[in-house]
C-alpha cells in the first residue's frame, strides 16, 4: 500500500511536534508510539560499535530512553527536510545542540552532518492497522565532534549531573550496543540493504597486482 505526499507530510509533522514536546519534557519514551510495533532504529558508534534496537520496546526503552536519558536541554533542530513519497521516505537533517551556553553566551553545538533516514509505512494488521508509523530509522552523526563538544562542555566546567551520567552510558554492555558481527538487523536499512532501490549498478573492480 502507497503513501500520498499529503500523508507523509501530516505524519512529518506530527513528528516535528512530538519532538519539541518530548525536548520540552525531557522525556523522549512517548515518541515511540511513532514507529511500528516491528521497527528497527540504529546508528553507529564507532566501526565495531553499533546501536541497534529491534521493536517498539526496544526503541522506547533503548534508543530514546536509555540513550537520551541526561541529556535535558538538548534539542534536535530539524534544519532541512527531504520527501520522497515514491519510496516512503523521509530524510531529515538536523542539528544537534546542547542548550547550555558558552562564556560568551553561545550555545555549545555539536559539529558536521546530523540527520536521520526514515522509511514509513502503513500499518496492514493489529492494533495500529491503517496507521502511518515508522518501518525503519538509521541516524549519522559526526562522533568526534560530539566528544569534542562533550570536552569542551566539562573543561568549562558546565556539564551538569545528568549529562556526565549519559556520558557513562558506553561500551557493548549497554543495551542495544553491538558488534558488527552481532547486529540483529542490518546497519543500511533492510529493503536497501536488499537491492530494492539500487540507482547504479556497483562497479566492477579488477584486483591490480602487487
Amino acid at each position: 500500500m502507497t503513501l500520498s505526499r499529503a500523508e507523509i507530510e501530516e505524519f512529518w509533522d506530527s513528528w516535528l511536534d512530538v519532538n519539541r514536546r518530548a525536548e520540552a519534557s525531557g522525556d523522549w519514551r512517548p515518541m515511540a508510539d511513532w514507529y511500528a510495533e516491528d521497527a528497527t532504529y540504529g546508528w553507529m558508534y564507532a566501526p565495531d560499535e553499533h546501536f541497534m534496537a529491534v521493536g517498539r520496546d526496544q526503541i522506547r526503552d533503548w534508543a530514546i530512553g536509555i540513550e537520551m536519558d541526561g541529556l535535558d536541554g538538548w534539542h534536535y533542530d530539524y534544519v532541512c527536510t527531504v520527501i520522497d513519497e515514491h519510496k516512503a521516505m523521509v530524510v531529515g537533517f538536523w542539528k544537534q545542540r546542547s542548550g547550555i551556553l558558552d562564556d560568551t553566551g553561545k550555545e555549545y553545538e555539536i559539529l558536521g552532518l546530523g540527520g536521520s533516514w526514515f522509511g514509513l509505512k502503513r500499518v496492514t494488521a493489529g492494533a495500529d492497522a491503517g496507521q502511518v508509523k515508522i518501518d525503519w530509522q538509521r541516524d549519522w552523526f559526526d562522533m568526534p565532534s560530539t566528544a569534542h563538544t562533550f570536552l569542551q562542555i566539562i573543561e568549562a566546567g558546565k556539564a551538569p549531573d545528568t549529562l556526565l551520567q549519559r556520558m557513562s552510558v558506553t561500551g557493548h554492555g549497554v543495551p542495544g550496543h553491538y558488534h558488527l558481527d552481532e547486529l540483529p538487523s542490518t546497519v543500511w536499512p533492510p529493503p536497501v540493504e536488499a537491492g530494492k532501490y539500487v540507482t547504479q549498478a556497483p562497479a566492477v573492480v579488477e584486483e591490480v597486482a602487487p
